[in-house]
């Protein structure tokens, strides 16, 4: 099985993501497609396993594994969470749906230190930028107080909404570089101390509920063994041998 027929007949739930999941489209942005696809179990006894991500088919689409995506998200991935929570859903099966009813097992006050990490990054590509053109980038400016914001309300309320609503003003200001960068770094200061100040008080559990995610995991890879035909040819060929050990 190729890695595009994984995303063409196995996919679970596919979203789309970005500006336009955001809340943050303009005429032209790109739609970003992400996906989540359940490799067939007995692709697993293989020597050679199923892939833990597929790019494609298609431009701007990105599929992950579900096991590959349940880790990810038990460790609080930024990305992969928000995944979990786009408002624009594509496609969602039973499975797929299973996995949406999970999505609190992934949420926890980890996501501080996740959310905090990867902003740092950004932040210190930013500063890149300035050192090297005088100027950030003020889309990559733009996103990063998104992701600050987003980090803030989590912790705050325990819930992850990635749509900026009545955000979506300021932030296309800063991306067009209509706000002086002291304004945006004085911004992205000020949301970052009261991310900080939200943990402390913070609704989430300490950790996510791997035990939780663990079970469903379980369930639907056992699911899809019990759903494969069995190999007859296999099957007759290991009783022919007159058992194990022979050869």
């Amino acid at each position: 099985m190729q890695p595009h027929d994984l995303v063409r007949d196995h996919t679970i739930y596919a979203c789309v993501m970005g500006s336009r999941a955001f809340g943050l489209a303009t005429d032209a942005s790109d739609t970003d497609r992400r996906g989540v696809f359940l490799a067939p179990t007995p692709l697993f006894w293989r020597f050679e396993k199923p892939p833990t991500h597929v790019e494609g088919p298609g431009e701007e689409r990105f599929s992950w594994e579900l096991e590959r995506f349940c880790e990810l998200a038990l460790r609080g991935n930024p990305n992969i969470l928000e995944c979990l929570h786009s408002p624009l859903v594509e496609h969602v099966d039973d499975t797929g749906r299973e996995l949406l009813s999970l999505r609190g097992a992934f949420l926890s006050r980890q996501a501080y230190d996740t959310f905090t990490r990867y902003a740092l990054g950004q932040r210190r590509k930013l500063d890149a930028d300035i050192r090297t053109t005088g100027a950030p980038r003020w889309k990559h400016a733009m996103h990063l107080l998104r992701l600050l914001t987003s980090a803030r309300d989590l912790l705050r309320t325990g819930e992850l909404r990635i749509d900026v609503g009545e955000q979506r003003g300021h932030l296309l200001a800063v991306k067009h570089g209509e706000v002086p960068w002291a304004r945006v770094e004085a911004w992205m200061v000020r949301l970052a101390a009261e991310a900080e100040e939200a943990l402390r008080d913070s609704p989430l559990p300490p950790g996510p509920d791997h035990a939780r995610v663990a079970a469903f995991l379980y369930r639907v890879r056992r699911a899809s063994a019990l759903q494969a035909e069995p190999d007859h040819e296999v099957v007759q060929g290991v009783v022919g041998t007159g058992g194990v050990g022979q050869g």
